[in-house]
């Protein structure tokens, strides 16, 4: 959970924009891969947000290394790339 905490932090700092959730945690032989999700537009009714998911990796002791957006969708819309997920 540390390394959770710090990603997400981390990503704030970088980036400006607070982490709503991290939606893939995976240990990898460098160290941590994270997707985070982040609020880039908030917008009125809310399903029309504007939100990113980034790819967020981190060494084995959970100092960001790397981060990059993969992908944007507003907070209504399913993506059938993702089976809806």
């Amino acid at each position: 959970m540390d390394v959770l905490r710090q990603a997400r932090g981390q990503l704030a700092e970088l980036t400006g924009m607070e982490a709503e959730s991290v939606s893939s945690f995976e240990q990898t032989e460098e160290g941590w891969a994270l997707e985070v999700e982040v609020l880039e537009l908030e917008r009125v009714p809310d399903t029309m947000s504007l939100m990113a998911s980034y790819q967020v990796e981190l060494d084995a002791e959970g100092q960001l290394t790397g981060y990059r957006r993969v992908r944007r969708y507003e907070r209504g819309r399913s993506d059938a790339r993702r089976g809806g997920r």
